[in-house]
């Protein structure tokens, strides 16, 4: 898998895409107009250890909804429901995965890919 899940509309994912010099075989994912497949997210289950990994707890829908996320089975439902609960961005390029946009995030980015 070599893919780059991310929201076109997010200035942080796109500030993000800009630092770093991602490969040309990546796949570019647009969650809103493409959201995540199960296939995918199941691939993003195995390589993370839990739905929960990558499960925005910073969308404005959260609060709504997180007294009903109780399991796996929750937040798996409510990722393939709402792309905007998938956390952004998420990069798999085969062995490696970035969840997110934290600081370590975005340096284990560069590291692996290089500064654009």
């Amino acid at each position: 898998m070599k893919k780059v899940f991310y929201l076109s509309t997010c200035s942080t994912c796109i500030r993000i895409i800009k630092e770093v010099s991602f490969p040309s075989d990546i796949d570019w994912i647009d969650v809103k107009s493409n959201p995540i497949g199960e296939e995918d997210l199941t691939k993003l289950y195995l390589k993370t250890g839990s739905y929960e990994a990558v499960f925005s707890k910073r969308a404005l829908k959260f609060s709504a909804i997180k007294d009903s996320l109780t399991d796996d089975k929750s937040y798996r439902a409510w990722l393939l429901k709402e792309y905007t609960f998938l956390k952004r961005p998420i990069i798999v390029y085969d062995d490696f995965i970035s969840v997110g946009s934290d600081k370590k995030a975005v340096e284990a980015l560069k590291i692996k890919f290089g500064s654009a």
